[in-house]
């Protein structure tokens, strides 16, 4: 990755960390101050966003450095091993705001909100709406899964925001009970971000990948010309970066120099369609029968 898009997701990740940390503070200060329970509990989301976010900002650190004995392939995973971690910090906190509002609705500990929370929460959702497209962005041009689920949380934060926002109105028009009802609803959105993070971060680690884009990519080798038949074809993700491994036949008449050729064509193309870095390609020879065939690593 070029420096100054190593520089752009830095500075993303940490303006991400420094926003939680100020929203936090501010929305438990005012929470105690206001006697809201969904400020609070949006207060708290915000400081597992603030473990969660530095936690991917390590990974992304560390899954820069280059490869060594123990990494021959590098370190990429790092950034969905901290992604996991993140996803696993939110879950525990989402399930704890569950569980206290739960309790407070159970013993019927209502009280009144004031309706600065609702302009706390209310300003806090509308700047977490710009973290979000500003970190999108920028994960869309550094192609940072880290960053991607930091985005995700973004958007689910805002939404919490204008969620408590809603819940600290509605109990300040005489009805307390919204605001524990509101927390106990962000903290199943809380739940939710945490567990999509946590299937993608998974998916990826188990080396998953989408089975449509593995159609598309036979398709595009099949087309290459010299290329008789795809036998198969699989791709898995490395950190951020696309591997594809690939088997063909070709003409078993053609020479070695040929069949190179083919394979660094296809190399080029799925990297110019697809953006796919490393291709790893075995050709096979096309023979009546097929029997025994025997293949050489381009």
């Amino acid at each position: 990755m070029e420096k100054s898009l190593q520089k752009q997701l830095d500075f993303a990740a940490l303006l991400s960390i420094v926003s939680y940390l100020v929203l936090a503070t501010v929305k438990v200060i005012v929470s105690f101050y206001t006697n809201s329970s969904a400020l609070l509990a949006d207060g708290l989301n915000n400081v597992t966003d603030i473990g969660a976010t530095l936690a991917v900002f390590i990974g992304i650190k560390i899954a820069r450095k280059p490869r060594d004995l123990d990494h021959p392939y590098g370190h990429s995973r790092a950034e969905q091993i901290a992604t996991l971690i993140a996803s696993f910090i939110m879950m525990s906190v989402g399930l704890q705001v569950i569980i206290e509002n739960t309790r407070s609705l159970y013993i019927g500990d209502f009280e009144t909100p004031d309706r600065l929370a609702a302009v706390v929460a209310f300003a806090s959702g509308v700047f977490m709406f710009g973290i979000y497209f500003y970190n999108q962005k920028v994960a869309k041009k550094t192609k940072s899964k880290g960053l991607e689920a930091s985005a995700k949380d973004n958007f689910s934060d805002a939404l919490v925001s204008f969620g408590t926002t809603i819940g600290v109105i509605g109990a300040s028009f005489g009805l307390p009970i919204i605001d524990p009802i509101v927390a106990i609803l962000v903290g199943g959105i809380i739940c939710k971000t945490a567990w999509s993070i946590f299937y993608d971060a998974t998916l990826l680690l188990t080396d998953g990948f989408d089975p449509d884009e593995m159609v598309l990519f036979t398709e595009t080798v099949d087309k290459v010309p010299g290329v008789h038949k795809v036998v198969d074809l699989r791709a898995r993700m490395y950190g951020n970066t696309t591997i594809v491994d690939v088997i063909i036949e070709v003409d078993g008449g053609i020479d070695v120099s040929k069949s190179h050729g083919i394979t660094d064509q296809i190399e080029t193309i799925l990297h110019e369609q697809h953006g796919i870095q490393y291709t790893h390609i075995h050709v096979e020879p096309l023979r009546a029968g097929k029997a025994g065939r025997t293949g050489e690593e381009q």
